[in-house]
């Protein structure tokens, strides 16, 4: 029974793989996600091994429906189960299109509607004294601050900033071309600030993190290897305790803080979705709290009959003081 099982779960697993790869090469979808599909279907899997079914071609509408319920049964949040369905949907179309199923189970199935949270950022003046921090006299100081820099200049996801190659920065014109979900491309302006530093690091600093190795990526190590993710995550919360910021901080808080920040200084939504290299407006609608509070602002500020209701309380006032002056003089 043991082998049986073995064997069908390798040939579960071959499918897994097929998919994974069809993600990788005609998706083009990033490490990261596809890893996050993987898992989600590693739970559909050992869902359907307690169950006693052994095939994924042996599921059904109502198998799918149970295995949904379980996830909201073991407290899987709404925006993960949300990312298992779709996960779902696009291996059973992948399954359909390759001949191993007629029809898929997750005709019918919807989404679970995530939760709508807000994004957690810094404040402008926290953001600041990050930025502001010494540069100190190790190499890794410069490189640090000038990465910081440019991760809250431009809003780049973590694994865009580490992976960033030589070839993507145009400190003349003062842009960065980011690579982002899908191999998707966008151009994202950076400050005067954020070229500065780089150029600084640049010309000072990395040659002595390579020590005459050659590297494509602009942000190298002692090792002369580009920073990992969790590297990133560590010197970020070294400075964010050296800056005296006692909120917990994560590299995707700059990247909301750039965002936030924007917003509140006019930039229009569409704008911001297009720097952030979001595929859909209702992403970047999560920050649609900030623009509804400038706008509140704007209109408390400008709207005319808000100002004529000023002008009429301050005419009674005067009115009220000048009848009063008349009382006392014929007094």
């Amino acid at each position: 029974m043991t082998e049986m099982t073995d064997r069908v779960s390798a040939s579960m697993d071959s499918l897994v793989e097929r998919y994974m790869n069809d993600l990788r090469v005609e998706a083009g979808l990033a490490i990261n996600t596809l890893e996050a599909y993987r898992r989600d279907l590693q739970k559909l899997q050992f869902y359907l091994f307690a169950k006693g079914v052994h095939s994924f071609a042996g599921v059904t509408r109502q198998t799918i429906s149970e295995f949904l319920g379980h996830l909201r049964r073991s407290n899987h949040a709404p925006s993960s189960t949300a990312r298992c369905v779709a996960a779902l949907r696009g291996f059973y179309r992948f399954l359909s299109k390759e001949g191993f199923m007629q029809e898929s189970p997750m005709i019918g199935v919807s989404r679970p509607r995530p939760w709508m949270r807000l994004p957690k950022t810094l404040t402008q003046r926290d953001v600041t004294h990050l930025l502001e921090l010494a540069d100190g006299s190790r190499p890794e100081g410069r490189r640090d601050a000038a990465m910081l820099e440019l991760l809250y200049a431009t809003g780049l996801r973590v694994s865009e900033l580490v992976n960033l190659r030589l070839s993507q920065l145009n400190l003349a014109v003062g842009y960065v071309l980011a690579a982002g979900k899908g191999a998707k491309q966008r151009v994202v302006p950076m400050g005067d600030v954020a070229r500065q530093k780089i150029r600084l690091y640049l010309d000072k600093t990395r040659g002595a993190l390579l020590k005459k190795r050659e590297s494509q990526h602009v942000f190298v190590t002692r090792r002369g290897r580009p920073m990992s993710r969790q590297g990133f995550w560590k010197l970020l919360r070294a400075r964010a305790k050296q800056a005296g910021i006692t909120t917990p901080i994560s590299p995707h808080m700059l990247r909301h803080s750039f965002a936030t920040h924007l917003l509140d200084r006019g930039a229009d939504l569409r704008s911001v979705q297009a720097m952030l290299g979001h595929a859909s407006i209702s992403t970047t609608q999560i920050y649609t709290h900030v623009e509804r509070a400038r706008l509140k602002r704007l209109h408390s500020d400008l709207f005319p009959r808000k100002s004529r209701r000023r002008d009429r309380t301050a005419d009674r006032a005067s009115v009220s003081s000048r009848e009063k002056g008349f009382g006392a003089s014929l007094q």
